[in-house]
């Protein structure tokens, strides 16, 4: 039986194998059938095909899947659908024309010019060898539910549905893996340096089931979660601007962990040339700390060696330069948007962005091994609560990618009863995650209304109306699907 990333994404003639029975289901069929609806008012066709993907909540693991260590997300119920249709080959003028079924978006029309606007799909297509015909115009329409700056992926899931649509009205498939790769590659043109796990859980989640992302190569291992306890994810309404802010915040903590691995693979006497040519993450000198801690401390633990090593206080641009024997641009000169994070930093804080990693790596599978381990429903729950709450201590403290509003959400949700909560996604704004015992879900989301929401609806900041898009409880939900019908 071929593994779950090597079969393709899932061709449903029905909605029921995703979004199940009941409510959900009546709620999807409304959906399809409004954004078909709209789809013949727009473009005066049916479209060919259906393609979702949702968006995700990272449960533990955040800032580490750009520097190889595994994360452990699961996949949420809110997605982004998209409609489309192929041209004729003999309709004219070939154009991609794409529409939102939100009028606040105006159409945008392109060429249907592959070198530039759907290039990813045909260059990916001609290098697995798929003939893919001359250029035609395509018409797509987009409905998207994943709140938009939210922490919770709404770009991977536009880009792996975008992706997946294309794929699917050419009558192509690909391997989940491939698709995944694929899409975290053309996520990056934006200007941020992803590492891969947004793409991967939309593509690959499984309905029921959190999963544990590996990289290099991508694979994702069932992560059966504990029946007693629910995930509430809660909005802090301040949006995380990942691409817009990304050469301070996103691309400025790769920078920093690349630099922390080449300084810590030179201490551990590798020679400069070599390090600045091969380190590239800090999982490519996690070998060479874990020699030092166990040669010298009996260890196995990493972030020993980023104690020995690394001094807690910021290195200026001068100091690295001296220790690395080269200067930091011409290091970067390959990566515009690292060049761009140079040019704005004053300082970089080593010591602190490879503890985090380092430890953050550590308690994915921590969170891992609870789920697998023969504790009581309780004890499990507590020491999985315990995880999440030094997660977001670490982010906040040694990754500082929080913000005030997210450290009063995460300290209200800590007060109304969560066992452990957290900043999920870049940070700088977007949601929090907090485990909560099943039986108080309801009674804690209205506590979170009452003492988080309830001022900022009394200023006009959000709608009561439009409360259920901030705050909603989540089981793991199903990944990427094509509809036909």
């Amino acid at each position: 039986m071929a593994k779950h990333e090597e079969l393709p994404v899932p061709v449903f003639s029905s909605l029921e194998p995703v979004y199940g029975g009941g409510s959900q289901l009546e709620e999807a069929e409304l959906r399809y059938g409004r954004l078909k609806s709209k789809f013949v008012e727009v473009f005066g066709q049916d479209p060919d095909v259906f393609a979702r993907s949702p968006g995700r909540v990272n449960l533990i693991g955040e800032h580490i899947d750009y520097e190889g260590y595994s994360v452990l997300p699961m996949a949420i119920r809110q997605d982004t659908i998209v409609a489309i249709r192929k041209h004729g080959a003999g309709e004219s003028p070939k154009l991609l024309r794409i529409a939102n079924v939100n009028d606040k978006y105006t159409m945008c029309t392109y060429p249907a010019d592959p070198g530039q606007v759907y290039k990813g799909y045909y260059g990916f297509a001609k290098l697995k060898g798929v003939d893919v015909g001359v250029p035609v115009g395509l018409d797509v329409l987009i409905d998207g539910t994943v709140p938009t700056g939210s922490g919770l992926s709404s770009s991977a899931a536009f880009v792996c549905a975008s992706t997946i649509a294309i794929m699917a009205t050419f009558d192509v498939s690909f391997p989940k893996k491939e698709i995944a790769q694929l899409t975290c590659e053309c996520e990056r043109h934006i200007g941020t340096q992803s590492g891969g796990m947004d793409q991967a859980i939309s593509v690959m989640a499984k309905s029921g089931f959190a999963e544990l992302i590996d990289f290099n190569p991508i694979r994702a291992t069932d992560v059966q979660l504990p029946a007693g306890g629910s995930f509430v994810i809660a909005h802090s309404l301040a949006e995380s601007q990942k691409a817009v802010t990304a050469a301070t915040n996103y691309n400025n903590r790769v920078v920093e962990c690349r630099l922390a691995a080449i300084v810590l693979a030179i201490k551990l006497r590798m020679k400069p040339q070599q390090a600045i040519a091969e380190v590239k993450t800090l999982s490519d000198v996690e070998g060479l700390c874990v020699s030092f801690a166990s040669d010298h401390h009996g260890s196995s633990d990493p972030v020993i060696a980023v104690k020995e090593f690394l001094k807690e206080e910021p290195y200026t641009a001068e100091e690295i330069e001296k220790i690395i024997e080269e200067s930091l641009p011409s290091v970067f000169s390959n990566s515009p948007t690292s060049l761009d994070v140079l040019k704005a930093a004053k300082h970089f804080k080593l010591f602190q962005r490879a503890s985090h990693v380092y430890s953050e790596a550590r308690r994915v599978h921590s969170f891992r091994d609870t789920v697998l381990s023969d504790l009581s429903e309780e004890e499990m729950l507590k020491k999985l609560g315990d995880l999440m709450n030094e997660s977001h201590y670490s982010c906040s403290i040694l990754y500082e990618c929080s913000c005030p509003e997210l450290e009063e959400l995460v300290k209200i949700c800590r007060d109304n009863e969560a066992l452990g909560a957290r900043l999920t996604g870049a940070g700088w704004g977007g949601c929090a995650v907090a485990l909560v015992k099943e039986s108080i879900v309801p009674q804690f989301i209205l506590n979170l209304k009452d003492q988080f929401y309830r001022s900022r609806i009394e200023k006009g900041v959000i709608d009561n109306s439009d409360l259920g898009l901030y705050v909603f409880a989540s089981k793991p939900s199903s990944g990427a699907a094509v509809f036909k019908f």
